[in-house]
């Protein structure tokens, strides 16, 4: 009998889990030569979730684990604990709100086992129940990571996957702090299938990600996988470098060969100058972005702290 572990993700979602665990179970009755086990991940919720996850523990002690942050770390922490704590054949990773669909459980499960993949992984081909804004950036992002990031990261891709134990090492053998998992499945290799289907309503509660949330976790995932930022910084500060020597050699001249000419224009000096500074700016803000991470990194701080663990 094989092994399959889900790793579950969980931040403030104690409505969600009492019907998410009976609507994967129906399912799992497709897989019966599977021996499941759940590792439910609580990122430092601030409602009852820890309280609904120690009942079903209590109720399913043999199947159902969990892990309990001492505050909130993320969501990327959260699956970087779950893929420590299991030790199975096979490894889901979905959310606990049902927007990732459970019945694509025993399709992707066959195509690992008839076939020649490694992982069979999940994208959404449209996004009806967002806003059009948040779609319209979340497009935009992947078209521009992709064009300047050597790793390609398929449009619309979800977290919702099932991986091989020898995906999963590979997975874990990145020990970066800084952690952008839809990057990492892709970079480590591997032959990866892709299931599309379309937008899921969440069963319950309210998504945590806001606009704010996933244009700074979009900027984490642009510095984790592309120094294309730090070489626009060099061609702006070339470029600023040569224009102004081209100035400079045209007042001179200027100068010299129309010695009657004054040089005017005290508000266009100014814009320049601030024009010239704010790109300086800019430029040590992507210096200091990528800085900064690698000072986080050097500290060694743990990527996550447990404080319960069933």
């Amino acid at each position: 009998m094989g092994t399959l572990a889900i790793i579950v993700p969980c931040y403030n979602e104690e409505e969600a889990i009492p019907i998410f665990y009976p609507a994967v179970e129906k399912v799992l009755r497709q897989l019966p030569e599977l021996k499941t086990q759940y590792w439910f991940i609580n990122d430092g919720s601030s409602d009852g979730t820890l309280l609904k996850l120690r009942q079903l523990h209590e109720s399913v002690p043999q199947r159902v684990h969990y892990i309990s942050f001492s505050r909130n770390f993320g969501k990327e922490a959260a699956l970087y604990a779950g893929l420590r704590a299991q030790k199975a054949d096979y490894v889901v990773v979905m959310d606990v709100d049902l927007q990732d669909p459970p019945e694509y459980l025993p399709k992707m499960y066959q195509l690992l086992k008839t076939q020649d993949y490694d992982c069979v992984a999940t994208r959404r081909i449209d996004r009806s129940g967002e806003s059009r804004i948040k779609a319209f950036l979340s497009d935009r992002f992947y078209h521009f990571i992709n064009q300047i990031s050597n790793t390609k990261i398929v449009s619309g891709a979800r977290d919702y996957r099932m991986m091989t134990s020898q995906m999963v090492e590979a997975v874990l053998s990145l020990t970066e702090y800084n952690r952008f998992s839809k990057g990492i499945f892709s970079w480590v290799g591997f032959k990866t299938k892709y299931l599309e289907y379309h937008y899921q309503e969440r069963i319950a509660g309210k998504t945590g990600w806001t606009t704010w949330k996933l244009f700074r976790y979009a900027a984490d995932g642009i510095a984790d996988f592309s120094q294309v930022p730090l070489d626009l910084a060099v061609w702006i500060g070339t470029t600023s470098f040569v224009l102004s020597i081209l100035g400079i050699i045209f007042v001179i001249l200027r100068r010299i060969f129309v010695p009657s000419s004054s040089i005017f224009g005290w508000a266009s000096l100014i814009s320049i100058l601030l024009l010239l500074g704010g790109l300086q700016l800019l430029c040590i803000g992507i210096l200091g972005k990528y800085i900064g991470r690698i000072y986080l990194q050097v500290k060694h701080r743990p990527i996550y702290i447990i404080k319960e663990q069933k």
